[in-house]
């Protein structure tokens, strides 16, 4: 089945092993390499002489995911258009599209994507150790995107858009007048955590019925949860773009945080403005203090579904993200901070 988002990663004793231990074993994990395919380099090498020829090669080695790459941000009728020649030699020849690749080049060399890619292959690895019966990406593809997406997955390849990390301090974010909180986690650091998460998210859809408080904490909790089984050596704070104080005040205030999501039925609130004030990203948490990072109900959703694991140890990590039932969960986490 296609796939396409934007957002904005054994032995046979092991392999059934329910011990909830995240750094799991996969050196018997049989996975090829992901192949590593440069899109920002191939695609801005096209020139008004050689177009005709590249641009079928692209189509060739990139598959569909070239074609909704072109219609993402450059032209809504796709790369087979007549009118998609012309509006890609204009982007390409862009004086600030060229310095933004320039920089992403200079960043981000084979050896740093060589490694990128490694560590992607070991994600791959693990979730093939934890969802053994579905199908695995073979592909890591790195883009310029225009400053359009940072992440994606797509015809059996996850892709980054390294235009989206190139530091917190480059130009380009102040041009385009982005937030600090923003801007902070457009680094390299945050390239596998990010694109962990918006793999997990194109494959366990939220698409639970009931649409209130608990239903959207419950289901972020266990999109982190998986995520950092698929990166287990990441610091939390990586995880789930948190400075080391945001992170802090929540350890020091869970007991405080989990109050006010149980107090007056908070949890059953399917108010959309209450569930988005909780769960949107933005510098902190107006509802609750400017101290309380953004998303604080996908970190407290991520404490209670650590509690739920640890109080269920039968449970496999398919388990929990098969599991759609929210009260369930909660109930049986036992989560009292």
């Amino acid at each position: 089945m296609y796939k396409y988002k934007l957002f904005l990663f054994f032995g046979l004793i092991s392999l059934f092993s329910c011990k909830h231990d995240l750094d799991v074993d996969i050196s018997q994990v049989e996975l090829k390499e992901l192949s590593a395919l440069s899109l920002n380099k191939d695609f801005f090498a096209l020139n008004i002489n050689n177009f005709e020829k590249k641009n079928k090669e692209l189509q060739f080695t990139y598959g569909p995911f070239y074609n909704n790459y072109v219609k993402s941000f450059l032209n809504p009728l796709g790369v087979n258009d007549s009118s998609s020649r012309d509006s890609i030699l204009h982007f390409i020849a862009d004086k600030t599209m060229k310095q933004a690749n320039h920089q992403v080049n200079l960043i981000y060399s084979s050896g740093v994507l060589n490694e990128i890619s490694k560590e992607v292959t070991n994600c791959v690895k693990r979730y093939k150790y934890h969802f053994k019966n579905r199908i695995v990406p073979n592909r890591f593809i790195t883009c310029t995107t225009g400053f359009n997406f940072y992440v994606a997955s797509s015809d059996s390849a996850l892709i980054a858009g390294l235009d989206m990390y190139l530091g917190d301090t480059s130009i380009f974010y102040s041009m385009l007048q982005l937030p600090d909180y923003q801007k902070r986690c457009m680094r390299k650091e945050y390239i596998l955590p990010d694109l962990m998460r918006g793999w997990m998210l194109t494959e366990f859809d939220n698409d639970n019925p009931i649409n209130n408080l608990l239903n959207h904490t419950i289901f972020y909790g266990k999109i982190y949860y998986a995520v950092n089984a698929l990166l287990p050596n990441t610091p939390d704070s990586l995880l789930i773009g948190y400075t080391d104080a945001q992170l802090n005040y929540c350890k020091k205030f869970e007991k405080n945080l989990w109050g006010y999501f149980a107090e007056k039925n908070r949890l059953y609130e399917n108010n959309l403005k209450t569930v988005q004030e909780l769960t949107t990203e933005g510098p902190f948490t107006a509802a609750i203090s400017k101290d309380c990072p953004p998303r604080i109900a996908m970190w407290v959703g991520w404490q209670i579904v650590k509690s739920y694991m640890k109080e269920n140890k039968n449970i496999t990590l398919e388990d929990l993200l098969k599991e759609k039932d929210a009260q369930k969960i909660l109930s049986k986490s036992k989560y009292r901070p």
